[in-house]
């Protein structure tokens, strides 16, 4: 949240929008240096908390509606958007933005800019894609991680995540998940790692694989952003072994 207030007072200017803004907290931090704020949340109790939240504000609009479905009178210098998961599975900010994006200023802005995914081969006892907190499931990381993926959130994204990834491996063991991580990149200057509270990294079971090290395994990894965890799917296709 100290990332998200640094970039938000520092970058909030005339009009903003405030998608999925939940309790507020982001539209009152912006609405002291804007002209005006207007803050969309789908959800009709919490956007009645929000409205209560800044109704000592008078820059503040709180409009119940779905972005990807609300057409707005006056475009935006900055779009601020938390709708955040790791790597945008579970959460809908990659189609609200493609959605509403045709409304910002060509100088505008949106906060976050954009993530980094990254990702690595573990050795895992789960049947099921799960979270990593607090330090479970336990699991070992086979290889280095591999950045796979820069989300620049300015441009038309596709929403279905469909390629081949190569990782090597470091450690002799079995590898039966993989484990991404995103980073975030509130602005080009502030970059967050997960945290328990945003986007802890995700443990993905694949089929169990005895590797050496300096093996090459290949992934197919598919899933859409926005379209849940349900939408995820991972496989090894082959390995390239040194020939001892």
């Amino acid at each position: 949240m100290a990332g998200f207030y640094e970039a938000i007072l520092k970058k909030a200017k005339g009009t903003v929008y405030d998608l999925g803004t939940g309790s507020g907290i982001l539209s009152a931090w912006a609405a002291p240096n804007s002209d005006f704020v207007y803050a969309v949340e789908i959800n009709k109790c919490i956007a009645e908390r929000a409205r209560s939240n800044l109704e000592y504000l008078d820059n503040v609009e709180i409009i119940i509606a779905d972005a990807t479905k609300f057409s707005f009178s006056k475009k935006a210098d900055v779009i601020i958007c938390e709708m955040l998961d790791t790597a945008l599975i579970d959460e809908e900010q990659v189609p609200v933005l493609n959605a509403v994006r045709k409304y910002l200023k060509d100088s505008g802005i949106i906060i976050p800019c954009g993530i980094l995914n990254c990702i690595e081969p573990v050795q895992v006892d789960t049947e099921n894609i799960c979270y990593e907190e607090d330090e479970h499931p336990k699991n070992r990381v086979l290889g280095d991680p591999k950045f796979y993926s820069r989300i620049n959130f300015m441009y038309y994204l596709p929403e279905t995540f469909n390629e081949s990834i190569e990782m090597k491996i470091k450690i002799p063991g079995i590898v039966s998940g993989v484990k991404i991580t995103t980073f975030t990149l509130i602005t080009e200057d502030i970059i967050c790692g997960p945290t328990p509270m945003l986007n802890p990294p995700l443990i993905i079971p694949v089929e169990r694989i005895k590797v050496y090290p300096d093996d090459i395994i290949n992934l197919n990894l598919h899933y859409k952003m926005g379209g849940g965890l349900e939408s995820v799917r991972a496989r090894i296709g082959n390995i390239r072994r040194e020939v001892q």
